[in-house]
């Protein structure tokens, strides 16, 4: 039973360092910033998740799993968040990321809170 447990380990650390990996490589090669925001939090996250899973199993400690699943909550409630952040971002600094999406949300919105233009 152990060495199934360590197998299973060891393929979920690989697998993790995999996509993290994976991730990093989308981060330098994709050419737009949508797309690395994409690249950095889809599979970062999931490796992350994998790594963990896969230390926890290794260790097979409650109070490690404890702190480890505290992690993983973590990054999976911020990584969201920061995503949104980098987007919003790139938008306002001027980055033309509008033919890339299907629903504009963020125009209407800056098209409500603009002054009406012409005289006063």
């Amino acid at each position: 039973m152990t060495l199934v447990l360590d197998v299973v380990a060891a393929v979920l650390l690989l697998g993790g360092v995999a996509l993290t990996l994976l991730g990093a490589v989308g981060l330098l090669r994709f050419p737009d910033v949508l797309t690395r925001m994409h690249a950095q939090t889809k599979p970062a996250v999931l490796g992350l998740l994998l790594v963990l899973a896969g230390t926890a199993l290794e260790v097979r400690s409650s109070g490690l799993a404890g702190t480890l699943l505290l992690v993983a909550a973590f990054q999976v409630l911020t990584s969201p968040v920061g995503a949104h952040t980098i987007g919003r971002a790139a938008r306002r600094s001027g980055h033309d990321v509008r033919p890339l999406l299907v629903r504009d949300d963020l125009a209407a919105h800056e098209a409500a809170r603009r002054p009406p233009e012409g005289p006063a």
